[in-house]
């Protein structure tokens, strides 16, 4: 993933307004941030935990979705959708966007199972187990980052075609 700056991160939203963004309280670890190592970048609000982002790039461009947190954990054991993670370790929650545009002006939103501390880029990485003689963990893992860059992405358009 592409550095971000605090500016060009503001700039990034699709479904916020200005007022929203202006409020966001955004990290201050853009130094310390391995993005070589992100498939996307996701935050808490640090002044709101149900408020969160993410960040992705899609066509060469960095797009920013604002999220909200659903007061209540999924009712049992859930697997984040876009890592896909079966040895997951920490909390998956419900987060929702509204829909770029008009739609999300009307009150449509979207809605998906994350990693709460949007780790997914690391759990990606981890060489998975090896399921037979001759499995290609390395391809493995491969499979599991783009598999990852593609429904972090395609979660970004859906909320852009609102």
């Amino acid at each position: 993933m592409q550095p971000l700056t605090d500016s060009a991160l503001r700039s990034s939203f699709v479904n916020a307004t200005k007022r929203e963004i202006s409020d966001l309280a955004l990290p201050l670890d853009f130094a310390e941030t391995d993005w070589e190592r992100l498939d996307y970048f996701g935050r808490q609000d640090r002044r709101s935990p149900r408020r969160a982002f993410i960040v992705v790039e899609l066509d060469d461009r960095s797009v920013g979705v604002m999220l909200r947190k659903a007061d209540a954990p999924p009712r049992s054991r859930a697997q984040c959708s876009w890592c896909q993670d079966v040895y997951l370790t920490n909390e998956v929650v419900f987060y929702s966007a509204k829909r770029a545009g008009e739609a999300g002006r009307r009150g449509d939103t979207i809605g998906t199972l994350v990693c709460a501390e949007f780790g997914c880029s690391a759990n990606v990485r981890k060489l998975p187990p090896v399921a037979y003689v001759g499995f290609d963990a390395e391809a493995a893992r491969r499979s599991r980052i783009e598999g990852l860059r593609e429904r972090s992405r395609n979660f970004v358009r859906s909320v852009l075609v609102g």
